[in-house]
Parts: structure tokens; C-alpha cells; sequence
């Protein structure tokens, strides 16, 4: 099994203090994160793209360029990239120029994003963002694959012969469909033989597990080979500590701070107490051995060979969560890298093992 430390960039209060940290703090803090993930010997680091509050993760390129300037070995991951928002050639372009400079460690999860105020910004409809997600991702695939692309669109003006630069250094990127409730994501990843990632945070597992269950069954139906098949799984939240209840101690305030925001804002409550959080939810929060075993539980209904983790500390002291991401991988991870199956593909960068990105 593989981990990733992936982050959105919320940008709001501190929900224990109510501190809410400056825009400049927020993103050092990002990069402190990854370069944490990488020290700490996770596989990869994700940020998200959303176009709304109370995010600030709408330059997910950006932020990733910088992130590979510091860092050697850990994949970069996006989580996701909303290609129904986006042009898909000016997608190209920018994810090809960070592959470049990356050496080769770029991996994207797309998606059609959410959320009202986004859609309106680029002016996108309920109605249409499925067809937008699935044609803006075609091109984007057939830009990586050829030289000279051809392409009769709906959404952007049509292709003839074009040429978009820079032209690849992975010869494809790996490209994940991030799925949260949509059959029409998962159909997409299985129709091209892609890897799946349910967001897997909201709800208990019965939804998700549905939809992998569907991913599987499209999958053959495409006539894939099922030894190919990839899944990753995201998480609801972690607090790893040496016993049950300390972690109940330290969480139980995040939680009823978040809970109480949920309910200022009319926002849908899915898990009324801490207790039925850590038992029903994705999240991730007891000692060493209960999150083994959960891990595990969630693993028979899925089938997954990664497992995405949150890098922010979300109402942990500093402390707190460099201590929680140490345990997990030093106690968790192991293990479960050794149960379950890593993903059927190679993870390391593309370059040569005797050489590095350029760094200046």
C-alpha cells in the first residue's frame, strides 16, 4: 500500500484557538507540510484545486512547482484537477511544464469539482459539467499521446492539426478520476483503463463502496485486465496516538468545533457524536492497531492499494501532528504496507537513478 499527504488549503479559523492564520502563513505552511510528507517517508503529496471559500488552493501548478523545487523523492499529486472547469490544452501546458520540472513525479487526479460558486465563476452549469469533464479530459489525453491533435469540441474552440508545447517527459502522466457520489467519473476511469479515487470522506462506506463495486463491473465490461485495476481511498481525518483514549481526548474538541460549525451553517451532520465518527466514518483515529484494522476493514469492501491522508493539522497543535503522521508511519504503515498490495504500476520518478531535476 501506498500513502499520500494531500491538502485543499482550507483557509479559516483554527476550530480549537479561532486563530485564523494570514494567506502568506497558510501557504508556508503547505510547503512546511510537504516537506514534513517527505522527511516522514510518505509516497506522495497532493493539493487540491477549488475555486471558492474557504479554500486557496486555485493554483494547484503553482503551488506543486514549488513543492518539487524542494523536495527530492515524493510523488506530486493533484487532488483534484477540476478539468471540467478548465481549458484542457491551457491544462497541458501547465501540468506537462511541472511534470518537467518535477523529473517525472507528477501524477493527477481529475475531477469535475463542486460547488455553486465555483461553477458560476466559470461559468459552467449542472447540466453540462459531466460532458465538459469527459471532453476536456479526452483532448487532454490525446495532447499527451500525439504530437499534432485533431478534435471536434463542444466546450472550446476545435482542434486542427494543432501542436501544444512543451511536449511530454512522462509518456503518459498517470492520471487518476477522483469520484465522490458519480457514476459518470467512475465510467470514464474504467472505459480508459484509468485508476480510481473515491473521495471516500463524507459518508460511511456503503456509497463509495457501491461505486468501486460499479468501477469493477465497467471495468471488465471495457474488457480490461482486472491484475491492472487500481484503487485509492481518501480519509475523513487522523490522529494516531498510543492509546484509544488519548486520541478520543484530543479529537473530541476538533470534533464538536466542527460540528458546531456545520450546524451555524446549515450544513448536513452525518455523524452526531465522536464516537459513531470514529466507528462509521473514513477517518482515522486510535491507537497503532485499530487504525491497522480499520484500514483493513475498509479494504475488503474496496480493494485499495492507497490510502490518502491529511497533511494539515486541522485544530492539532504543531506538535500534535508531526507526532500522529510519525506514528502512523512508523507503526501503521509498515504494516500495512506489507498486508496489502502496492499498485500494480512503477512509483518512482522517471529519471535515472544518478540523476536529479535541476536546481537553482
Amino acid at each position: 500500500m501506498k500513502f499520500l499527504a494531500i491538502t485543499l488549503i482550507v483557509h479559516r479559523p483554527d476550530p480549537i484557538t479561532g486563530v485564523q492564520k494570514s494567506t502568506h502563513a497558510r501557504f508556508r505552511e503547505v510547503l512546511e507540510n510537504a516537506l514534513l510528507a517527505e522527511e516522514l517517508g510518505f509516497d506522495g503529496f497532493g493539493v487540491g484545486e477549488r475555486h471558492e471559500r474557504p479554500f486557496i488552493s486555485s493554483a494547484p501548478t503553482v503551488v506543486l512547482s514549488h513543492v518539487a523545487a524542494l523536495t527530492r523523492r515524493i510523488r506530486l499529486f493533484t487532488a483534484v484537477t477540476t478539468l471540467s472547469l478548465l481549458d484542457p490544452v491551457r491544462a497541458y501546458e501547465d501540468y506537462a511544464t511541472l511534470d518537467h520540472l518535477s523529473g517525472g513525479r507528477l501524477d493527477l487526479i481529475i475531477g469535475k469539482g463542486n460547488g455553486t460558486a465555483q461553477r458560476e465563476l466559470f461559468h459552467v452549469t449542472p447540466e453540462d459539467q459531466w460532458d465538459r469533464n469527459a471532453e476536456s479530459y479526452e483532448v487532454f489525453r490525446q495532447i499527451w499521446r500525439q504530437d499534432k491533435v485533431s478534435a471536434k469540441t463542444r466546450f472550446r474552440p476545435e482542434l486542427s492539426d494543432a501542436e501544444v508545447w512543451p511536449r511530454p517527459y512522462q509518456r503518459p502522466v498517470r492520471v487518476w478520476h477522483g469520484s465522490a457520489t458519480s457514476k459518470e467519473s467512475v465510467d470514464l476511469a474504467a472505459r480508459y483503463g484509468d485508476p480510481l479515487f473515491s473521495a471516500n470522506v463524507t459518508h460511511p462506506i456503503e456509497p463509495y463502496a457501491e461505486l468501486i463495486r460499479h468501477y469493477r463491473e465497467r471495468w471488465e465490461h471495457y474488457r480490461h485486465d482486472p491484475a491492472d485495476i487500481a484503487i485509492g481511498a481518501g480519509t475523513a481525518g487522523l490522529l494516531v496516538t498510543p492509546t484509544s483514549q488519548e486520541a478520543l481526548k484530543v479529537y473530541r474538541p476538533i470534533f464538536e468545533a466542527t460540528l458546531a460549525f456545520q450546524r451555524q451553517f446549515g450544513l448536513p451532520v452525518v455523524f452526531e457524536t465522536l464516537e459513531d465518527f470514529v466507528e462509521r466514518s473514513s477517518a482515522l483515529i486510535g491507537s497503532p492497531q485499530q487504525i491497522v484494522e480499520k484500514v483493513h476493514r475498509y479494504h475488503e469492501q474496496f480493494g485499495h492499494s492507497v490510502l490518502h491522508l491529511h497533511a494539515d493539522a486541522s485544530g492539532l497543535t504543531d506538535a500534535q501532528h508531526r507526532d500522529s503522521l510519525t506514528l502512523f508511519q512508523s507503526e501503521v504503515a509498515p504494516v500495512l504496507r506489507r498486508e496489502i498490495p502496492a499498485p500494480p504500476f512503477a512509483w518512482a520518478p522517471v529519471l535515472p537513478a544518478d540523476e536529479e531535476p535541476a536546481r537553482v
